[in-house]
């Protein structure tokens, strides 16, 4: 427990490290910073339970919770085969297509490097949300009509092939160790922004990334849409023209809710959806506009659509919540919490871990998921 929250991996959480700590050479001795913020994303849950009960606030469901966390979980099993892809293919851009070798071990290296990630983080986002086809990856993520810290592990399944993508500019100039630490750690610092206890954090409000600004991103009021895309630094959004404070209580979730607590459906629902207007639609142009502009695109519509076309939401809105009895709730708890806790103690195994025991926890956890899907929506 103390190794769990030590003041190192505490730092994780918040993006505090010593640079010269954590410059590497080669890929191999960078640090699992995921994998050992894990317990840390765990307490952190737990903590905000306190804090909202003490406040009694309701910003947690049982069903929402399970199902956040079940996307979570398809989403890092996708990493025993994309992450291989992610790593090989920025090495191998490296390695024969690079335009300057940056020492190593050079603090500018690192801090370019910390910026750059950030940088290409927040046009990578924006992407996905202007984009019609990405969008219908993406839109998981805006599913849930709670926010706090699960919200943050209810990610898709093939948002690192897009990412991925994104930054391999980088690539031409970045070493790939650099470049992976700031990769995960700038990921592991978008988890504890998913938080209602939280409020305005004065002066940080200007530079980074908070609760604040990162609540009104997954609000689905008019004034939260299409805002505040950053990742760490809210910098880039003040200077390209996509940044807005928090105003109007937010309503969470998407403006059409998926009423569903259905890990298949909540992934891919919306495929669907795109491939009927797609199919429908006349004209060749008109098709690929289905798929490269914006999600509220129509003929006649600017590439992002007409924003009075967005349904006016104030809150407060009635959420999809099916009752159950409260034994259920109980063992849907618990049950979760054991699976969690299964996944995570493989994860936080640094030896190299049988694929059939990692592909049959997966497996284990899908399962019970889907069960539970079932029940939580009394169908």
């Amino acid at each position: 427990m103390d190794e769990i929250l030590s003041l190192k991996r505490l730092g994780y959480l918040f993006y505090i490290v010593d640079p010269r700590k954590h410059i590497f050479e080669k890929i191999e001795e960078v640090p699992h910073y995921i994998n050992e913020a894990l317990p840390l994303f765990f307490l952190g849950y737990v903590l905000e339970l306190v804090v909202a009960k003490w406040k009694n606030k309701k910003y947690h469901r049982t069903n929402d919770t399970i199902t956040s966390v079940s996307q979570g979980i398809l989403n890092e099993s996708t990493k025993l085969f994309i992450r291989g892809f992610q790593v090989y293919l920025y090495i191998w851009i490296y390695d024969n297509w690079r335009l300057v070798t940056l020492p190593w071990n050079s603090i500018w290296t690192w801090l370019l490097s910390l910026f750059g990630v950030d940088f290409f983080y927040y046009w990578g986002h924006r992407f996905c949300h202007e984009i019609n086809i990405l969008w219908t990856i993406h839109q998981v993520h805006h599913s849930s009509e709670e926010f706090n810290i699960t919200s943050g592990l209810r990610q898709t399944l093939f948002v690192y092939y897009i990412i991925s993508l994104v930054y391999l500019p980088l690539a031409l100039g970045i070493p790939p160790a650099i470049f992976f630490t700031h990769h995960d750690l700038n990921l592991v610092y978008q988890v504890w922004i998913h938080t209602r206890v939280v409020g305005n954090l004065g002066p940080l409000e200007y530079i980074l990334n908070t609760p604040s600004h990162h609540r009104v991103h997954h609000g689905c009021n008019r004034y939260c849409i299409d805002k505040n895309y950053a990742g760490v630094f809210i910098i880039w959004d003040r200077m390209f023209g996509t940044f807005q404070a928090e105003d109007e209580e937010i309503v969470f979730g998407l403006t059409q809710p998926i009423q569903t607590f259905n890990p298949v459906y909540v992934q891919f629902s919306a495929y669907g959806k795109m491939l009927k207007t797609f199919w429908n639609i006349k004209g060749f142009k008109n098709k690929l506009s289905v798929l490269f502009k914006g999600p509220g695109w129509s003929p006649g519509k600017p590439r992002l659509g007409l924003k009075e076309d967005i349904p006016d939401i104030h809150a407060p809105r009635e959420k999809y919540d099916p009752q159950l009895p409260m034994w259920c709730i109980v063992y849907l708890h618990f049950h979760s919490y054991v699976v969690a806790a299964f996944y995570i103690d493989l994860a936080l195994q640094h030896q190299v871990i049988p694929q059939v025991v990692l592909v049959s926890g997966v497996v284990f956890c899908f399962i019970s998921i889907v069960s539970f899907s079932a029940v939580m929506d009394k169908r």
